[in-house]
């Protein structure tokens, strides 16, 4: 996997389609050597395993099973999704102990703390579409 930095605010990897549907490609990335030397691979999860799928919604481009193709990320995305899955349920559940120890016993405002959890990862669930829209990959043809 070619995984470079074209520009300075995407990363490109190199991948096969393993899977078409009618809606998504679903591309795998394979572990290349320069995952290696990354400085951001362990943020980033590919260098993790010898293969990733990665579920890209289609556009109209017509692509084959087996075809290499180059996957676009863009950076502002990852740091999206780290606020989303990390530092705004940190927030959330950090506020709400704050405020419920004022008015409950501790280990209470503890629990409620950990249970606000709970509603938040549901509603992102639920909203999985919309969050694929809004996380857009690019796929290109090699």
């Amino acid at each position: 996997m070619n995984s470079l930095v074209s520009e300075k605010n995407t990363f490109v990897h190199s991948g096969v389609i393993s899977r078409i549907t009618k809606d998504t490609v679903i591309v795998s990335l394979e572990q290349d050597i320069h995952c290696e030397s990354c400085r951001a691979k362990s943020a980033c999860g590919i260098s993790e395993s010898n293969t990733k799928d990665i579920e890209i919604i289609n556009s109209n481009d017509s692509f084959s099973i087996n075809e290499h193709v180059k996957v676009v990320l863009k950076k502002a995305l990852g740091l999206k999704a780290v606020f989303w899955a990390y530092v705004f349920p940190f927030i959330l559940m950090f506020s709400t102990l704050l405020i419920a120890s004022s008015f409950l016993k501790e280990w209470m405002a503890g629990i409620l703390s950990l249970g606000i959890l709970l509603p938040y990862y549901i509603t992102l669930y639920f909203l999985k579409n919309t969050l694929k829209s809004a996380f857009k990959i690019s796929i290109l043809k090699t």
